[in-house]
Protein backbone atom coordinates (compact mmCIF):
# COMPACT_ATOMS: atom_id res chain seq x y z
CA UNK A 1 0.00 0.00 0.00
CA UNK A 2 1.30 3.41 -0.97
CA UNK A 3 1.81 5.84 1.91
CA UNK A 4 2.25 9.57 1.42
CA UNK A 5 3.22 11.81 4.33
CA UNK A 6 3.33 15.55 3.75
CA UNK A 7 4.98 17.97 6.17
CA UNK A 8 6.41 21.46 6.47
CA UNK A 9 3.33 23.63 6.13
CA UNK A 10 2.65 26.64 8.29
CA UNK A 11 1.74 30.30 8.46
CA UNK A 12 3.84 32.68 6.38
CA UNK A 13 3.53 36.33 5.46
CA UNK A 14 2.93 37.44 1.87
CA UNK A 15 6.21 37.49 0.00
CA UNK A 16 7.69 34.86 2.26
CA UNK A 17 8.99 31.37 1.54
CA UNK A 18 8.20 27.88 2.70
CA UNK A 19 9.37 24.39 1.75
CA UNK A 20 7.06 21.42 2.07
CA UNK A 21 8.15 17.80 1.96
CA UNK A 22 6.56 14.48 1.11
CA UNK A 23 7.83 11.07 2.11
CA UNK A 24 6.67 8.22 -0.12
CA UNK A 25 6.68 4.52 0.67
CA UNK A 26 5.19 1.32 -0.72
CA UNK A 27 6.03 2.01 -4.38
CA UNK A 28 9.23 2.07 -6.50
CA UNK A 29 9.60 5.80 -6.12
CA UNK A 30 12.23 6.40 -8.78
CA UNK A 31 10.08 4.83 -11.49
CA UNK A 32 7.30 7.41 -11.28
CA UNK A 33 6.64 11.06 -11.88
CA UNK A 34 5.52 12.92 -8.75
CA UNK A 35 3.50 16.02 -8.23
CA UNK A 36 2.22 18.52 -5.72
CA UNK A 37 -1.48 19.32 -5.58
CA UNK A 38 -3.37 21.91 -3.57
CA UNK A 39 -6.96 22.23 -2.48
CA UNK A 40 -9.06 24.95 -0.91
CA UNK A 41 -12.57 24.50 0.55
CA UNK A 42 -15.20 24.09 -2.13
CA UNK A 43 -12.70 23.64 -4.95
CA UNK A 44 -11.26 20.62 -6.70
CA UNK A 45 -7.73 19.50 -6.01
CA UNK A 46 -5.35 21.18 -8.46
CA UNK A 47 -2.04 19.82 -9.72
CA UNK A 48 0.41 22.72 -9.45
CA UNK A 49 3.81 21.10 -10.07
CA UNK A 50 5.16 17.85 -11.50
CA UNK A 51 8.59 16.29 -11.74
CA UNK A 52 9.30 13.47 -14.14
CA UNK A 53 11.65 10.53 -13.74
CA UNK A 54 14.43 12.20 -15.70
CA UNK A 55 14.09 15.43 -13.77
CA UNK A 56 12.06 17.68 -16.11
CA UNK A 57 9.45 19.74 -14.35
CA UNK A 58 6.12 21.28 -15.18
CA UNK A 59 4.17 24.02 -13.41
CA UNK A 60 0.76 25.57 -13.61
CA UNK A 61 0.95 29.20 -14.76
CA UNK A 62 -0.10 30.62 -11.39
CA UNK A 63 3.04 29.30 -9.64
CA UNK A 64 5.54 29.35 -12.50
CA UNK A 65 8.68 31.24 -11.50
CA UNK A 66 7.80 31.12 -7.79
CA UNK A 67 7.61 27.40 -6.94
CA UNK A 68 10.29 24.76 -7.48
CA UNK A 69 9.63 21.04 -7.27
CA UNK A 70 12.47 18.61 -6.62
CA UNK A 71 12.94 14.96 -5.76
CA UNK A 72 15.42 12.75 -3.92
CA UNK A 73 15.22 9.23 -5.27
CA UNK A 74 17.58 7.90 -2.59
CA UNK A 75 15.31 9.12 0.20
CA UNK A 76 11.94 8.66 -1.59
CA UNK A 77 11.19 12.33 -1.01
CA UNK A 78 9.48 15.05 -3.03
CA UNK A 79 9.85 18.71 -2.14
CA UNK A 80 8.15 21.95 -3.09
CA UNK A 81 10.02 25.18 -2.48
CA UNK A 82 7.56 28.06 -2.49
CA UNK A 83 8.86 31.62 -2.80
CA UNK A 84 7.11 34.97 -3.17
CA UNK A 85 4.03 33.47 -1.58
CA UNK A 86 0.66 35.13 -2.10
CA UNK A 87 -2.55 34.90 -0.07
CA UNK A 88 -4.10 32.96 -2.95
CA UNK A 89 -1.51 30.20 -2.39
CA UNK A 90 -3.27 29.37 0.87
CA UNK A 91 -4.38 25.74 0.63
CA UNK A 92 -3.79 22.23 1.84
CA UNK A 93 -0.91 20.78 -0.18
CA UNK A 94 -0.72 17.10 -1.11
CA UNK A 95 1.74 15.00 -3.06
CA UNK A 96 0.92 12.09 -5.32
CA UNK A 97 1.80 10.43 -8.62
CA UNK A 98 -0.04 12.44 -11.28
CA UNK A 99 0.10 9.80 -14.04
CA UNK A 100 -0.47 6.65 -11.96
CA UNK A 101 -3.32 5.71 -9.64
CA UNK A 102 -1.81 5.08 -6.20
CA UNK A 103 -5.27 4.74 -4.61
CA UNK A 104 -3.91 6.73 -1.69
CA UNK A 105 -3.78 10.30 -0.45
CA UNK A 106 -1.94 11.65 2.53
CA UNK A 107 -3.37 14.07 5.08
CA UNK A 108 -1.76 17.01 3.36
CA UNK A 109 -0.03 19.97 4.94
CA UNK A 110 -1.69 23.35 5.40
CA UNK A 111 0.02 26.42 3.98
CA UNK A 112 -1.53 29.71 5.08
CA UNK A 113 -0.31 32.98 3.60
CA UNK A 114 -1.49 35.95 5.61
CA UNK A 115 -0.25 39.10 7.26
Amino acid sequence: QVQLVESGGGLVQPGGSLKVSCEVSGIPFASFAWGWYRQTPGKERELVASIFTGGPTRYVDSVKGRFTISRDNAQNMVYLQMDSLKPEDTAVYYCNAPYYSTNSWGRGTLVAVSS
